[in-house]
């Protein structure tokens, strides 16, 4: 059964999808990333695979981004913010903690740990992301209802978690947009973008969300508002050899 299409209008008032060349003052693409787009879609409505058992058989489908739209063109504003330099804890660790282990919290105000750093964001941001869901070989007969179901709780602003813009305290916000919706077109704004980051796991397999990173790139052009996506595996993605990277 061919998979139905589904419109989002987001927004909200600051982003930032950093660009992995600025590694530590982070400078936000203009417009989302397929892997920012798809992580809104995912908020809503997602059925990942089995994180306690392992079990990647219970995956049963992914979002492909297909278009975005900006409906307000680039506006940046300068941040600086006290971030927490060091890594948080690993999977073990977490897992020691429920067992009654005392943790060992990183604290903001520990001079020694808290970094001033720079964000050049975006602020007033309004756009649309089109996408559609995939399902993986063993659910194929479940299309219609995956529609439904994410249909159904998109109209009721429903979501696993609260999207957001990039950054976790960059809220943002939605709307389902039905087919036909006269709704404002994009802005009439272009640009060629170069290569941007398409997503940041190996899409090809289920569970995708708790494999290894698996960094993929796509030449990115902003065409009057609207950069259309690639499907995964068209030879336009470019992906490392081998595996993971």
């Amino acid at each position: 059964m061919k998979s139905s299409l589904h419109t989002l209008e987001v927004w909200g008032d600051f982003a930032c999808w950093s660009q992995p060349e600025l590694k530590v003052e982070r400078w936000s693409y203009p417009c989302p990333t397929p892997g920012a787009a798809r992580g809104v879609f995912d908020a809503i409505f997602c059925k990942p695979h089995n994180h306690r058992t392992g079990d990647r058989g219970s995956a049963q489908f992914r979002w492909a981004v297909t278009r975005i739209e900006l409906l307000n063109p680039p506006s940046y504003i300068a941040l600086r913010r006290n971030e927490v330099g060091s890594v948080g804890p690993s999977g073990r660790t977490v897992d020691q903690w429920a067992k009654g282990k005392l943790p060992q919290p990183l604290m903001a105000d520990d001079p020694d740990v808290r970094q001033q750093r720079q964000t050049m964001a975006l602020r007033d941001v309004r756009f649309r992301i089109t996408g559609q869901i995939i399902p993986w070989p063993a659910h194929r007969e479940m299309q219609k209802s995956f529609d439904e179901q994410f249909v159904r709780r998109a109209l009721h602003g429903k979501c696993f978690h609260q999207p957001y813009l990039g950054c976790r305290e960059f809220v943002a916000f939605y709307r389902y947009v039905p087919a036909g919706d006269s709704s404002a077109p994009p802005c009439n704004w272009s640009s060629d973008i170069g290569l941007m980051v398409y997503d940041v796991f190996d899409l090809s397999t289920p569970g995708h969300n708790s494999s290894r990173p698996f960094i993929s790139l796509f030449h990115a052009r902003m065409d009057h508002g609207v950069l259309d996506v690639p499907g995964w595996h068209d030879p336009r993605v470019l992906k490392p050899e081998g595996g993971t990277v």
